[in-house]
């Protein structure tokens, strides 16, 4: 691959980035107002429903770019691909090991058809090599719909650790999706909010096909699609927070969160909770959708209109039999460990 060098900056970049690199230049303006924009959803004033006593916070990611589909280039099949541009986009910006690997080092985010080319060499590498003969090993130029392995292998091959979770109804078969991946136990920080700190997963069973493991730990009271609901919460509340000037806001310090469902994927940003008269909290998801148009979610977070219902997502919404979350644990993976990555491990929690 030739590294030829920007003409506004002289930067060497790969050949296949630097037609996008050249129009980053060009587009200052554009990306400012992503910034802006990137700030309102982070600090946007809570809603107020009548049934409710008061917010006691929401907590979110860090600035994180929006990239929406192109109607003219992605719409039906590339929001897979948008999402991993969000990730890359706060892993760039918050996590300076992520951003002197990710990438070459440039320091941008690609555009999909090299991100397509990245996923195709993570393949060649080793990284979900099962995973990728669904696609005969070629993706670049191609219109495929991704997913969660394809997301995650694309990271762990800069040695980052992205991880798998899947949540499930009971009587759901999880043979055709996650198959491909080995049943073993993922060994990271998130763990306690799944297994409540035991990694030997006692009371786990069989799928049925054998392809995962499903995760019988009760948690409480909670419901249905709540796991997952509880999960993220979790996972967005832990520790590394930052109280902004809103003490209803608070900026959790964790990337975005890949959420995918049959046929669609989007990025969870953060998570709100509402307390409630009654004393129930309700929670809502905060969700970016590269479906969504970017002019009207600016114009509706500027106008404190109409913003709720493009970016707040509670559980009622989650109708879907199996979601799956892919998240990225802190640090730099060398040696056996990054050998290990290479083959994709995930945890079934069963609602």
């Amino acid at each position: 691959m030739e590294f030829p060098a920007c003409p506004f900056c002289n930067v060497t970049v790969p050949s296949l980035e630097i037609e996008r690199h050249a129009n980053d230049h060009l587009d200052d303006e554009e990306y400012a107002r992503d910034l802006e924009f990137a700030q309102q959803i982070s600090l946007a004033p809570p809603f107020v429903d009548n049934s409710v006593e008061h917010i006691n916070s929401s907590w979110d990611s860090p600035q994180e770019q929006f990239f929406k589909s192109v109607e003219s280039e992605d719409v039906g099949w590339g929001c897979g691909w948008r999402n991993i541009q969000m990730l890359s986009s706060h892993l760039l910006k918050q996590r300076q090991e992520a951003r002197e690997v990710l990438y070459g080092g440039s320091g941008f985010v690609p555009d999909i058809a090299a991100l397509q080319r990245w996923l195709e060499l993570a393949w060649e590498r080793g990284f979900d090599t099962l995973g990728s003969n669904d696609f005969d090993q070629k993706i670049y130029g191609r219109r495929n719909w991704i997913g969660t392995t394809e997301c995650a292998a694309l990271f762990r091959s800069f040695a980052l650790r992205a991880r798998i979770v899947d949540f499930c109804g009971k009587d759901v078969s999880l043979g055709k999706t996650v198959g491909k991946r080995k049943v073993m136990q993922v060994y990271g920080p998130m763990d306690k909010f799944l297994l409540k700190g035991d990694s030997k997963i006692p009371g786990a069973v069989s799928s049925g096909d054998g392809s995962c493991k499903h995760s019988n730990i009760p948690f409480g009271n909670i419901e249905g699609h709540q796991v997952l609901i509880d999960w993220v919460w979790n996972y967005f509340s832990g520790n590394n927070s930052i109280q902004t000037g809103n003490q209803r806001v608070v900026l959790s310090g964790k990337p975005p969160l890949y959420f995918q469902r049959d046929g669609h994927s989007r990025t969870i940003i953060g998570i709100q909770v509402q307390h409630q008269i009654n004393g129930m909290q309700h929670y809502n998801l905060l969700i970016l959708d590269p479906a969504s148009k970017t002019r009207a979610l600016e114009k509706s977070l500027k106008e404190n209109v109409g913003w709720q219902k493009l970016i707040k997502r509670g559980v009622h919404t989650l109708k879907k039999d199996q979601y799956q979350l892919c998240f990225i644990d802190p640090g730099i993976a060398s040696g056996e460990e990054l050998e290990k990555l290479k083959t994709l491990h995930s945890i079934c929690v069963e609602f």
